[in-house]
């Protein structure tokens, strides 16, 4: 059995493995907390929620999709006869350029801002911040990835490959971690940062409509949507939303519930 068929094989227990290592590791590591880790406890109760919903609604997800269509290929890439390697790094772009365009539209269109906006209101960034996504934004963009596997016929280790990426990227992007100058700047040539994502979660909406990437900030590069430093500068750089400062510390409820209440700026 190759590396590859081992990672495909094995997926369910090595992204566990992945996420859950990765996120005691930074949770671990954190330089400060200023609000009671109940908030945290919070953020991982909705995506436990999201994941149930995941399994209870879709008779599918995506590694399980592309284990399907790999025995009959079809979409983009099975157009192209090339090695397997060239096939995950086109797969693997495809798939971080579609995020890239999916997070701009869920700010952009005023009832998918509703769904978003439960991870933007979130007062303090930090680990847990990446796990603050309400289960209809995650059933939601699981659909989307699903079309596009099936679209593009991304190979079983493609998908794999990619989902551990975004997870690994995406706490480490909302990590309170701080890198040293010189290998933050020369990182975000390539990788987004956490003092990169940091901008993008302003409660200025000018610069929360920068820096959209997931994982690769070549994309912010091109579609013009780079920003390097906050307007505040980073010292006054204010993470939240407002006309949610009363909820500093919310209910998981209060979290489900809040995609039907106003204020729905941005």
């Amino acid at each position: 059995m190759s590396l590859l068929d081992a990672i495909v094989v094995h997926e369910a227990p090595l992204r566990l493995a992945v996420f859950a290592g990765l996120l005691l590791l930074l949770w671990s590591v954190e330089a400060r907390r200023t609000l009671p880790a109940l908030r945290q406890w919070r953020n991982l109760g909705l995506v436990l929620i999201g994941t149930l919903c995941l399994r209870g609604l879709l008779p599918v997800l995506a590694v399980g999709l592309a284990l399907r269509l790999q025995q009959q290929p079809v979409g983009l890439l099975s157009l192209i006869d090339g090695p397997l390697w060239l096939e995950i790094t086109l797969a693997v772009l495809i798939l971080d350029a579609a995020i890239y365009a999916q997070h701009r539209l869920l700010h952009r269109i005023p009832l998918l801002w509703r769904l978003h906006r439960v991870h933007h209101s979130d007062p303090v960034l930090d680990v847990s911040t990446a796990l603050r996504f309400h289960p209809a934004e995650i059933v939601l963009s699981m659909l989307i990835k699903l079309a596009l596997v099936a679209a593009i016929g991304a190979s079983p280790a493609a998908v794999v490959i990619f989902e551990l990426l975004l997870s690994a990227g995406a706490l480490l992007t909302h990590a309170a971690i701080t890198l040293p100058p010189w290998l933050d700047r020369r990182l975000r040539w390539l990788l987004v940062t956490p003092s990169m994502h940091r901008i993008h979660h302003s409660r200025r909406d000018d610069d929360a409509q920068h820096n959209f990437g997931f994982h690769l900030s070549v994309w912010d590069r091109l579609f013009g949507s780079y920003r390097a430093e906050s307007l505040d500068g980073a010292g006054r750089l204010r993470i939240g939303v407002d006309g949610f400062d009363h909820e500093s510390d919310p209910s998981l409820i209060d979290l489900l519930l809040q995609p039907l209440r106003n204020p729905s700026s941005r």
